[in-house]
């Protein structure tokens, strides 16, 4: 009888094992890009695709790109805080003021190279703001390649051409580079701008070459204007992927070591890497409708640079209002990025 009993016992436990081992989880995934834009397909998909294959299938995500679970992109950091959602991918920038200590690399002519300054960004909120994302998973976070200007009707070829043009930037680091160009900056989310622009509310925009084609601006813009991609960008803007933490916290190890194995800083090295390797493509869009692309010179850029420095100077300024060393916090910053640039 003893024996019956301990026979029982451990095909129960066998079959508990055998329960957790087989254990699957489905987590949502939402953002508000496009289901026909680069970064969903080569990006988002890229990282769920490589999730679902670690887990051995044990880990499916439901796929919702373009706000499909509602909300605007403004909600989406908290929709992952709140376990309406379970991952996001978002703008830093679309919480401002919540985690101004990381918007340090929307700042002008930071950004070398989409996949050093990921590195670089990665590293830097480990020691230096990892508190602001206290309440999420953190997966990765990124930036995209060199921004670009895109104007429906007047070309850009010096800091002068900008002067009261009406153009969208993603963040307010962004939008204040703007102003301090001349131009009259228009915040406004990615989805925003080919309803914008086709309406004349804003003459043009600030987005990398990338998205250009999933946002429509090769067809409502007729000018562009870039600068040379060896030297440091006119901007850039902050990405985070982030999960649920109590969806996180409640995986079994197995799978939690699967999601940890896809975060950090080299998948946040793949997706600035990814994201701005896409940049030729969507320049291309704009070379085959005969668009007009200005490659601005040396001089220019410092001209630009120059009219844009004092934005780092009120970031500062703005840091120390909160007591926040935000001089030592850019050059922590800067230091970062030179060094995974080299």
């Amino acid at each position: 009888m003893r024996f019956k009993h301990l026979a029982l016992a451990a095909a129960v436990a066998l079959s508990s094992a055998g329960t957790a081992l087989a254990q699957t989880v489905t987590l949502k995934f939402h953002t508000f890009m496009s289901p026909q834009s680069n970064v969903w397909k080569d990006m988002h998909i890229g990282w769920m695709d490589k999730v679902e294959k670690d887990s051995g299938g044990r880990i499916k995500f439901e796929r919702y790109p373009a706000m499909q679970l509602g909300g605007t992109p403004f909600n989406l950091f908290d929709q992952a805080k709140d376990g309406v959602v379970d991952v996001v991918w978002t703008l830093v920038g679309n919480t401002p003021g919540r985690m101004p200590r990381t918007e340090v690399f929307e700042l002008p002519f930071m950004m070398t190279n989409a996949e050093a300054t990921s590195r670089a960004m990665w590293e830097y909120v480990q020691a230096n703001a990892k508190d602001e994302f206290k309440d999420v998973q953190l997966i990765a976070l990124h930036v995209h390649g060199p921004g670009v200007f895109h104007t429906k009707d007047k070309p850009i070829k010096s800091v002068a051409d900008l002067k009261g043009l009406k153009m969208r930037g993603p963040t307010r680091l962004t939008t204040n580079m703007l102003k301090s160009l001349g131009a009259v900056p228009v915040g406004l989310p990615l989805p925003q701008i080919p309803d914008a622009m086709s309406k004349g509310v804003i003459d043009g925009a600030v987005i990398p070459w990338e998205v250009v084609p999933s946002v429509k601006v090769n067809e409502l813009a007729k000018f562009h204007s870039e600068f040379d991609p060896k030297l440091p960008a006119l901007y850039t803007t902050t990405f985070v992927m982030a999960m649920n933490k109590a969806k996180y916290d409640a995986l079994p190890a197995d799978l939690k070591k699967v999601i940890d194995a896809n975060s950090g800083i080299e998948t946040s090295a793949w997706l600035g890497k990814t994201q701005e390797g896409n940049d030729p493509r969507g320049r291309k869009t704009a070379e085959e409708r005969n668009n007009t692309i200005t490659r601005l010179t040396a001089a220019d850029y410092e001209a630009f640079r120059k009219a844009a420095d004092l934005v780092d100077d009120d970031w500062v300024k703005e840091m120390s209002g909160k007591g926040i060393n935000g001089k030592q916090l850019l050059d922590t910053a800067k230091a970062l990025i030179q060094k995974n640039t080299k």
